[in-house]
Formats: structure tokens, C-alpha cells, sequence
């Protein structure tokens, strides 16, 4: 049972062998892993996944082997009943833990919207606190105008007020006219 005989393999490259180096610290480490990773950038890297959380074992729903207090029990079943027991107060433990866990993020989520409604309410009265500067500075800003028109223009203003008084008597003539267009201007068929 001879093989042909194959054209030799070349001979494959040599690895340099690395020197142990003890890591002294964790940063050492830290490098040691980087070096290792970035001598073969073209392999890919292994990503742990996230770990599920632990979770007990759910309790049995039907219990077959039910020890009794009679006195026939063996050497073996205080230990079967010992590691019952065991599971059942870990059950028991983690079901107190997550309950606490699930109040305590309960408080943080409440804690969350009383920290944002009171900030909402301070920008509020800060937004309104603006608002009232801004306004103020537009009045200031029309009166300033309106004083210096005033100033300009002061027989201006004289005759403005004049000219009021002419448009109110122009409105009572009008109407006293819209009164004679009660009265027909020409009669038809005379």
C-alpha cells in the first residue's frame, strides 16, 4: 500500500518564537492582547456575547418523591431534602432581589420625571422672564422713537391734531348727508 509519491510540500515559514512575558499589571496585559491581535489584522476577532442573566431553576410542578416524617427514612434523604432546601431559599433570595432591583428602578424612573418636570418648569419661568425683558425693550424702544418725532416735528403734531379735528367734522357732514339720501334727489314723472 504505497502512495505515489507527491511533489514535496514546501517547507512552511518558521514562527519566531515569542517570549514569555508574565504580564505585571493589568495595562501590561491590556498591551500583550492588543500585540497578539494586530499581528494577523485579517483575522477576525472574537467577540463575546453578553451573558444572560442567572435565573434560578423553576420549582417542580408536580413533586413525585414527597418525603414524610415517619422514622423508616434513609441515611441519603436528609441530603436530598438538604439540597431541596438549598434551591428552594436561592429561588427565594433571587425573587427578593429582583423585586428590590424592579422598586429601585421604579423610584429612578419617578425620580427621572420629577428631576425633568422641575427643570421644564424652571425654563418656563425663565422663557417668561425673557419674554418680559424683551417686551419692556421694545416699549422703551417705541417710546424712545415716538419722543424723538414729537421733537422733530412739533407744528407737525400741531396741525396733526387739527387735521383730526377737520376729519371729525368731515364725519359728521357725511352723516347729515347719508341722512338727505333718505330724501329722494329728483322725483320721477312730474
Amino acid at each position: 500500500n504505497m502512495a505515489a509519491p507527491s511533489a514535496p510540500r514546501p517547507p512552511r515559514p518558521r514562527k519566531e518564537p515569542q517570549p514569555l512575558v508574565i504580564p505585571r499589571s493589568a495595562a501590561e496585559e491590556q498591551r500583550l492582547r492588543l500585540e497578539r491581535l494586530m499581528r494577523n489584522p485579517e483575522k477576525t476577532v472574537p467577540i463575546p456575547e453578553k451573558l444572560n442573566e442567572w435565573a434560578p431553576r423553576p420549582p417542580p410542578e408536580f413533586v413525585r418523591d414527597v418525603m414524610g416524617s415517619s422514622a423508616g427514612a434513609g441515611s441519603g434523604e436528609f441530603h436530598v431534602y438538604r439540597h431541596l432546601r438549598r434551591r428552594e431559599y436561592q429561588r427565594q433570595d433571587f425573587m427578593d432581589a429582583m423585586a428590590e432591583k424592579q422598586r429601585l428602578d421604579e423610584e429612578f424612573q419617578k425620580k427621572l420625571e420629577r428631576n425633568k418636570m422641575i427643570a421644564e418648569e424652571q425654563t418656563a419661568k425663565r422663557r417668561r422672564k425673557r419674554q418680559k425683558l424683551k417686551e419692556k425693550k421694545l416699549q422703551a424702544k417705541k417710546n424712545k422713537l415716538e419722543q424723538k418725532k414729537q421733537e422733530k416735528e412739533p407744528d407737525q403734531s400741531q396741525e396733526q391734531d387739527s387735521s383730526e379735528e377737520d376729519d371729525e367734522d368731515s364725519k359728521e357732514e357725511e352723516e347729515e348727508k347719508e341722512d338727505d339720501a333718505e330724501e329722494p334727489s329728483f322725483v320721477m314723472g312730474r
